[in-house]
């Protein structure tokens, strides 16, 4: 992702003397942002769009952040979040997960045959989830968040979010366990 959004030092507190700065939590969210939104809209770039769309948001609302309702990676995940259901309203179309591709170009024939397959099985896979089950795939597997973090970014206890995962992840496998 181009580095099109640049943000001023903002302090945001996080209880006591410490503080993260705006630009500070950019630079260390930016990419998994980029990374669920990407997923939740299967274009790149509208996910860029949408990705600087939720910074400026979260830059002009960085006043309204509470520490107390949680983390400020959280707080700027659910702004994101907001921000790609906008568009997806906006498109009127259901979100499809889309993972990033890797780079074939180092692995061997048969290694590669082997990935290609596998990315098209779980592609298959993930296809077969709800909207909200692939929401939650790329929250903890695309931008890298915690239980914890997912539970304040949709509005769920953390035990609820470990046992939706849970049942995913077990769903996912047994629809590849049918296909192998």
């Amino acid at each position: 992702m181009n580095e099109a959004v640049v943000a001023p030092a903002v302090e945001f507190p996080r209880g006591g003397k410490e503080a993260l700065a705006f630009d500070d939590l950019y630079r260390e969210s930016r990419d998994d942002v980029y990374a669920y939104v990407a997923g939740m809209l299967r274009d790149r770039g509208a996910a860029e769009e949408v990705t600087a769309a939720a910074f400026e948001r979260a830059y002009r609302k960085r006043s309204r952040f509470n520490p107390r309702r949680g983390s400020p990676r959280a707080w700027l995940f659910g702004i994101a979040r907001n921000a790609a259901l906008d568009e997806l309203r906006r498109r009127r179309r259901h979100a499809e997960l889309n993972d990033e591709p890797i780079d074939l170009d180092g692995l061997g024939a048969a290694q590669q045959s082997e990935r290609s397959e596998l990315r098209l099985a779980l592609a298959e896979a993930l296809e077969l989830l709800e909207p909200r089950e692939r929401e939650l795939v790329a929250l903890k597997f695309f931008a890298g968040l915690s239980n914890a973090e997912i539970a304040r970014v949709i509005g769920a206890s953390d035990s609820n979010v470990g046992t939706r995962l849970h049942r995913v992840v077990n769903k996912l496998r047994e629809v590849l366990d049918e296909d192998a």
